[in-house]
Order: C-alpha cells, then structure tokens, then sequence
C-alpha cells in the first residue's frame, strides 16, 4: 500500500510524499462500555488501518485530503482552533490544535490518508485517523510526545473537539497494540498488560454489518448519563469513584438504592461485564478459548438486554453463531447500534462460515454485511 499511496500523493499535490506511516484500527475483544466507567477493558490491534503520506509545504497551510471522502479541506493556521462542519477532517484539524495549544511551532504541512477500516462500523477509524495524524506530526518535527501522551491528546480531541464523550480505550489500543496480544488496560490508572493470545486453530473474523451507527453518538452520550445517575444513587450508600470499583458481589448488597429499573440495568452490565474481563483475561492466559468464547456470548447477551446497545443487526449475526459450530464465541464490539460484531472461527472454514451466514443475515435484515478475517496487528509505525 505504501508505493500505491506515494503515487497518489504524488498524482493529488505534484510532488513527492517525505513520509508514509501506518496506524492499525482495533477490534474490543471484551469489556464494552466500561472505558468511561473506570473499569478494565480488553482490545487489540487489527491488521486493517489507516495509511498516512505527508510532505511540508512553504504556504503555512495545512492541507487534508482522503482517497475514501471527496472532500477536501484546506486549513489556515490561525484558524486551526474550529471545527469545519462535520467534516472527516475535524479529526486530524483537532489533532493539530492539540499541538499548536502546547506551544508547538508547525509549519504547513499537505496530507493525505486512506484507510480500510470501514467507516462507522465500530472498530475505531477515528482513533485511527486521530492517532496516525498525532504520531506522524510527533514523529516528523520530532517533538518528543511519548504515546501515553499522545494517546491524551487524541482523547481530547474526541470529547472536546469533536464532542463525543468516549472513554480512551479506542486510541489507547490503536497506539499501543502488539502482534498476537490483547491489552488489558485499566481505564482509571491507565495502567496495563499485555495477554498473549495464542488462537490456535481459530482466527478473529469480523462482521460489519453495514448499518449505518446514525445513534450511537447520541445514545452514547446518553449511556455515560444513565452511568453517572447510578454511581450517584450508590454513592449515597457506598464511597465509589466509578461503577466498576464495585464487583457483583458488592454490587448485590448495595443495588436496593437503585429504584429505576432501566438505571439498574445499566449498572448490572457494568459490574458484571468488568468482571467478565477479569474471568477473560485468566482464560487467555490459561490457554482456554472455549471459556474466553463463552464469555464473550455472556457479554453479547448483557449488552443486548441489560444495557441496550445491540440491534436486530448485531443479534442476527451473533444468534447465527450461536448455532454455526466452527464459532466458539462472537459479540457485537464497539458501542453498538449498528458497526461490527467479532467471532472466534476455527480455521479452514472462512468461506463455508461466509457463505451461510451472510444466506441467514440477507434472509432476516434484506442485505448482506462484509466478513473480514484479521490477525492481531502492531500499533503504529513509520513505513
């Protein structure tokens, strides 16, 4: 990819690309909606991303286009601080104004990205976007940033720039993944380890089922709300800073405080699905995937009806897995409404587990999805 990216550099800004990098996307292998809650989260690199080519320019402009949008975007400097509509390029814009807050003296620079990963299916483009732009700026003016800093960074721009408030797993696993390990990362400390994931006979095979996620920005923001009203409810009883300081068993003596149902539910998942990771975690490293896959159907079950962040989309693909017995376990992944579901399949039966389910989606949703398989990839580099 990287000589078919330095062509159409060449071919979109007459002239040549000084540097190409690479930032992978990621997949949550478990541990949903728990990064703003404080708890512990499982994700890994994937092999899809984002390719990034750029090249100084001597006008101060910073320069923005995309082989996958039409639209391009040229940025004055001076005004680098504002959004420009709902453009892709508010992304790599927040990311500069990140730097230029800190003081950071960058010339003009013209970049252009393609990627992948497919937009809005879940598995992270816009961290992708956002720590390929930080990591080749770092990287080319040699600023310093180590990736805890610009992992920060690209977290600022998603909830102050861009005005979604995530929690920081998406750019935390895009920037620090491994080939063939899953993070264990504690979204409160920050702090972190590596699991070794040998899959053995079984590949990752990811799902997208081609709905467009139209609410997931908004129901998100609607979830960390409904989060917050329960930690305040327990707070009343029990001193917490967030939901998953609670395990299920303590979260069982003190869950009376919370008269409403829907809250309840909310609250349940958290807990429970923090301690699902935990239980991940001790399965990986004792070399039991059919556990790991079971947790990961416990967890698909919790998000669909506890925390409502499923669909008829996602559930469709995951209750044909149930059923397919080359599949040991699959979830939805990411925040849900639409975006991608994630399968452990035993190798040697990619096409056969292609052709059916997309037979059983087509027959109950009226269109096909797009079946991936991925190998767990490194975080970002300089090509």
């Amino acid at each position: 990819m990287k000589s078919q990216l330095e062509e159409k550099f060449a071919e979109q800004y007459q002239k040549n690309a000084d540097a190409v990098y690479f930032t992978p996307g990621r997949v949550n292998l478990i541990g949903e909606h728990i990064d703003y809650n404080g708890g512990l989260v499982m994700p890994c690199a994937i092999t899809l991303g984002t390719w990034l080519a750029i090249s100084p320019n001597n006008d101060g402009k910073f320069r923005f286009k995309s082989l996958n949008f039409n639209e391009q975007t040229e940025v004055e400097s001076n005004v680098l601080h504002q959004k420009n509509g709902g453009l892709w390029s508010n992304y790599p814009i927040g990311v500069i104004n990140e730097f230029i807050k800190d003081g950071k003296e960058i010339s003009g620079l013209d970049f252009l990205y393609f990627g992948n990963i497919p937009i809005g299916s879940g598995l992270s483009s816009s961290a992708s976007i956002e720590i390929a732009t930080a990591f080749a700026i770092n990287d080319y003016f040699n600023l310093g940033y180590d990736n805890l800093e610009l992992v920060k960074k690209a977290k600022r721009v998603e909830n102050d720039f861009i005005g979604l408030n995530s929690g920081i797993m998406d750019q935390f696993a895009v920037a620090f993944g491994e080939k063939d390990k899953a993070i264990v990362l504690d979204c409160e400390t920050l702090k972190y380890k590596m699991v070794d994931i040998n899959l053995g006979k079984y590949v990752l095979a990811i799902i997208n089922t081609k709905k467009p996620r139209e609410l997931a920005d908004s129901k998100y923001n609607e979830r960390v709300e409904e989060c917050q009203t329960a930690l305040k409810l327990l707070n009343e009883e029990v001193k917490l800073n967030n939901l998953c300081d609670l395990n299920a068993e303590k979260f069982a003596l003190h869950k009376h405080v919370i008269a409403d149902e829907t809250i309840l539910n909310r609250a349940s998942h958290v807990v429970k699905e923090n301690d699902r990771v935990h239980l991940a975690a001790k399965a990986l490293n004792a070399g039991e995937l059919e556990e790991f896959g079971r947790l990961m159907y416990a967890s698909h079950q919790s998000l669909r009806s506890l925390y409502e962040v499923s669909g008829k989309e996602l559930d469709t693909v995951v209750d044909f897995c149930i059923d397919y017995e080359h599949v040991i376990g699959a979830r939805m992944t990411g925040a849900g409404f639409g975006g991608c579901a994630i399968a452990l399949l035993e190798k040697g039966f990619e096409e056969d587990f292609a052709k059916h389910l997309t037979d059983y989606y087509v027959a109950r949703i009226g269109y096909p999805g797009e079946i991936y398989v991925s190998d767990i990839g490194n975080g970002p580099t300089k090509l």
